[in-house]
């Protein structure tokens, strides 16, 4: 009985901890969502008893969410530049963490070191040392045109999706290359062994034995970065800082920051987290079933 309920025991504090400081924040984003705004200084008023909630502010938010609306351009433009940056991202880290599974041996930890690295440095630094990179007579500019790619300095801080997509490939893809070296290390190398006993060639056993096994991983890096991409404010902020550019953070942080409209704003959060529930539990769905046993 001890045994029982020992790890029960052991998980509540961290189980409140999560009920205090998530689900209250995310009951006051609904009290304000769905509450009223004062009509002489314009401020939200939350409502805390869902019998008196108003919906008037969700539907208009979700009438924007409609093609050629405000809020689809920007829904549509937020996941545009997360899907490519998430398939930049593994195109990158997968042989990276390949390589420090599979070849690197004495220099994995070494090479393991100098990818956490960035991790000692704040985001937000890194992303200002890109504005010295990027600036016009910074050293991008002056690198491509010195080997011919540029005749003139490009704007990259004009605004440019560009920019923006590959400040996010830059910061999010140590996220991804961590949980796929995990998952790459475990496969065990008689599996591998197999099949090249069986014939194989290393491209085939790559395809038939490697990248199967490491679509765990494959699928819990891309939800580790996705998930904060959408949201994220600071990298458009910085990098571009222009409309045409905007994210759903950006959206959600005009509101809040910007204006009298937060109840716009907790309406937007709230429709995010809707979005971020269903990839979640696509996720979870999707290693349920890949933790199942083989049926024969």
């Amino acid at each position: 009985m001890t045994r029982r309920w020992a790890w029960p025991f052991f998980a509540l504090p961290g189980a409140v901890w999560l009920g205090v400081f998530f689900l209250v924040p995310f009951y006051a984003v609904l009290a304000v969502a769905f509450g009223t705004v004062d009509p002489i200084f314009q401020n939200p008023v939350p409502v805390w008893n869902p019998l008196h909630w108003q919906f008037s502010t969700m539907r208009s938010v979700l009438e924007q969410l409609k093609p050629g609306e405000v809020f689809w351009t920007v829904f549509v433009r937020t996941f545009a530049y997360v899907a490519i940056s998430v398939a930049a991202c593994l195109a990158i880290g997968y042989p990276v963490a390949y390589y420090l599974a599979r070849h690197a041996r004495r220099m994995k930890g070494l090479l393991l070191v100098l990818l956490i690295i960035p991790f000692w440095i704040s985001y937000l630094m890194r992303l200002l040392a890109w504005i010295g990179l990027l600036l016009p007579d910074g050293l991008v500019n002056r690198s491509l045109e010195r080997i011919g790619v540029l005749d003139h300095p490009y704007g990259w801080l004009d605004g440019q999706a560009s920019s923006v997509v590959l400040a996010l490939i830059y910061g999010y893809v140590p996220y991804l290359i961590i949980p796929l070296f995990a998952t790459l290390d475990r496969i065990e190398k008689p599996l591998l062994e197999a099949g090249r006993d069986l014939g194989a060639s290393p491209a085939s056993t790559f395809v038939h034995v490697t990248l199967p096994l490491s679509r765990p991983g494959i699928l819990a890096g891309c939800v580790l970065i996705a998930l904060p991409m959408f949201g994220d404010y600071y990298t458009n902020d910085i990098i571009s800082g222009s409309p045409a550019t905007s994210m759903i953070g950006n959206q959600i942080d005009l509101f809040f920051q910007g204006g009298p409209q937060r109840t716009v704003g907790a309406a937007l959060v709230i429709v995010l987290a809707v979005l971020l529930a269903a990839l979640m539990s696509y996720y979870l769905w999707a290693t349920a079933r890949a933790s199942r046993p083989v049926s024969t």
